[in-house]
């Protein structure tokens, strides 16, 4: 008897990396699983195949678990609700959603292309929009369901080069936190979780130096993508059913829970503002109280992205 005995959970992006372990332990949890995966390449600009995710199903079902495959994107609604069709069509229900389904097309910004930005605002964020609307009154109706959506330090605290992928993921924070704010009286919960993790979208970013090349060996060797999918599937079980709204990151055996944006400092005048008093009294006052734009070194002195 595992954590998700007698849950249904749809993995998503899960015939690579961090999807692909989640889809896996949730099986060995109990879990019966749809494994969907677009089969696509990183940066999805192909037809994709059904063959990544249908692997993965293989070996949950060789293990003695059930999971069937959907090879459909996240980024097509009505795909997606044809989705969770399926997992109450095959399993009889639908308790938890895990989506890092995810592309990159990482430029910098005064270079990024429309399409680019669009490509992955539609995977990102409108993939995350997609999987909740989709399943939200379903879950609101049982009373029971928990999301787990994946959001990163590239958005929660900035990365050069992806400014799309940055803008998308701090999205899903802001939706998983309504989610669970509306969700709470019905038994909802929504959480996201920000990974470390050696994947094909972190092998697919350049080494320029050393210390990156150092950075990337250290990840590789100890920032796995079974240590993200722990997590993940714990937060799909009845015993986290108290943990919603939350943001946590995952590196290697270290869990982080994040912080989440509240004022640090206030300062008024009795007569108002007016542009040249902020720039004399109000912006010097704070200025000891801004957020270092280059922070991230500080935060997380190992993290590659």
């Amino acid at each position: 008897m595992g954590v998700l005995s007698g849950k249904v959970v749809v993995v998503t992006g899960a015939g690579n990396g961090i999807g692909k372990e989640c889809a896996l332990l949730a099986g060995r949890e109990g879990a019966s699983v749809v494994v969907n995966d677009l089969g696509g390449g990183l940066k999805g600009q192909d037809a994709g195949s059904a063959g990544p995710a249908e692997e993965v199903a293989k070996q949950i079902r060789a293990a003695g678990g059930k999971a069937v495959s959907n090879s459909d994107s996240v980024s097509d609604y009505d795909a997606v609700a044809a989705m969770f069709e399926q997992a109450k069509k095959e399993f009889g229900g639908l308790h938890a959603v895990i989506n890092p389904a995810g592309i990159l097309r990482d430029g910098m910004f005064h270079k990024m292309p429309p399409e680019d930005w669009k490509a992955v605002i539609d995977v990102h964020l409108h993939g995350a929009f997609n999987v909740t609307r989709a399943s939200i009154e379903h879950f609101r109706d049982q009373q029971d369901g928990a999301y787990v959506l994946f959001t990163s330090t590239s958005g929660l605290i900035g990365n050069i080069g992806q400014a799309n992928y940055a803008a998308a993921k701090l999205g899903v924070m802001g939706l998983s936190r309504i989610v669970a704010m509306e969700g709470l009286a019905k038994n909802v919960r929504s959480n996201i979780i920000a990974p470390f993790a050696w994947t094909r979208m972190i092998a697919s970013i350049p080494v320029k130096d050393e210390a990156s090349a150092a950075r990337v060996e250290r990840m590789k060797n100890g920032m796995r993508a079974d240590q993200v999918a722990q997590l993940a599937v714990a937060l799909c079980a009845d015993g986290a059913k108290d943990t919603t709204g939350q943001i946590f990151a995952v590196r290697g055996n270290e869990v982080f829970l994040f912080n989440q944006p509240r004022p640090v400092r206030t300062l008024g005048r009795l007569d108002g503002w007016t542009p040249q008093t902020l720039i004399e009294q109000a912006l010097p006052a704070m200025k000891a109280s801004y957020t270092d734009v280059g922070a991230s070194a500080s935060v997380f002195p190992y993290d590659p992205i």
